[in-house]
């Protein structure tokens, strides 16, 4: 059964002093979707997410809501009502948690009884149901955008749109409302558009991302798929696949590619033209660091020798900088990244399984 279609966006335009910030050919949302547009800064991220939210006008194209188009000004009021949507800021009224939940139940005309019963519903799924008489004045960052949150669901809408709602908070406040939304989100089936600079919470939290460059969408995917195979190098370099390595292809069949980096016979899947130039690309996480060797290492597939170069702690990983007779990038939460554990001029030897490696056509843009 082909899944229904709740929101399309055609031949969208968005120019600011004659200058095209958006163009989105063919965008479509479907029910039950979490779609999370992800960019560098400039991106046309929020734009895209004002003109689909309907607070602005695109220059050309046409926004559809269930197959019937978004009419501009006070005439797409019906649709308007079927969305809700929060910002970075919680942008609450001057009054008590209570209220400001209720507000949009209250703009429509809604029955006390069922206002008070919604109401006490979504305080309590945000964890704020202590908070009701409280002022909005006098809670925490953390709780007012669980207030908003609160606040924009509690309308029951069909589609939420969500601006950067968790970047103003500090990190453990960020993390419990994330999972507490993630909770709701898949008890409600609600669809949900959201804007966000964390590559993490698109992973957590989406089942498709769009990656903007200058306005327009490079990808748009499954997280696995633009997170692990990119279309391109920008798409690869903004989504974190550090080595994208030029290479050559030698042979191709059978769905495997005999490739060479700098002289480093490698092995990867797919299947390409012999004598094309390509970039192999493979995110650090998932290059394997061995030491003295492991049992059967020789029988694996794109054993390669190296040299640590560099050794740059964070936190609770490790970014390993490696000679292979090409740069590589490894990343590792083990104890080789401990003080103690892998130093600058260690030999070593490292695998790159072939499942891991995804190949560009070297001509994809930059």
């Amino acid at each position: 059964m082909m899944p229904t279609v709740l929101l399309q966006a055609r031949e969208l335009e968005v120019r600011r002093d004659g200058k095209l910030v958006v163009q989105v050919d063919d965008l479509v949302i479907h029910q039950g979707d979490f779609l999370a547009l992800i960019g560098p800064n400039g991106a046309g991220k929020t734009t895209l997410l004002h003109v689909l939210a309907s607070l602005l006008p695109p220059t050309r194209g046409q926004i559809f809501f269930k197959g019937e188009a978004v009419p501009p000004g006070p005439a797409g009021l019906a649709y308007r009502r079927q969305q809700a949507m929060v910002f970075q800021e919680p942008l609450l009224f001057a009054t008590t948690v209570f209220d400001n939940v209720a507000v949009g139940l209250k703009l429509r005309g809604m029955a006390k009884g069922r206002l008070r019963e919604l109401v006490a519903h979504n305080l309590e799924r945000f964890g704020i149901a202590h908070l009701a008489q409280r002022s909005a004045r006098k809670i925490s960052g953390g709780e007012a955008q669980r207030t908003s949150l609160a606040r924009a669901l509690a309308t029951e809408p069909e589609i939420l749109f969500l601006d950067e709602p968790f970047s103003a908070l500090d990190p453990l406040s960020r993390e419990a409302l994330i999972e507490d939304l993630d909770r709701v989100l898949h008890q409600s089936g609600i669809t949900v558009v959201m804007t966000t600079h964390d590559h993490g919470e698109a992973q957590r939290l989406a089942n498709r991302v769009a990656v903007m460059a200058a306005g327009r969408i490079r990808q748009l995917d499954s997280p696995t798929r633009v997170f692990r195979k990119p279309v391109d190098q920008f798409v690869a370099a903004f989504v974190g696949v550090d080595n994208r390595l030029p290479a050559t292809v030698i042979s191709s069949g059978d769905g495997r590619v005999q490739l060479e980096v700098a002289g480093v016979a490698l092995e990867a899947s797919g299947c390409c033209a012999s004598g094309s130039a390509v970039t192999l690309c493979i995110r650090p996480e998932s290059v394997r660091l061995l030491v003295n060797g492991a049992a059967g290492t020789t029988e694996w597939p794109n054993v390669v020798a190296a040299r640590v170069v560099k050794v740059v702690r964070q936190s609770h990983v490790a970014k390993i900088y490696l000679d292979c007779g090409f740069t590589l990038t490894a990343l590792t939460t083990d104890a080789l990244g401990d003080e103690g554990g892998l130093g600058v001029g260690d030999a070593l030897t490292v695998c790159l399984p072939p499942e891991s490696l995804h190949i560009i056509d070297a001509q994809a843009p930059a």
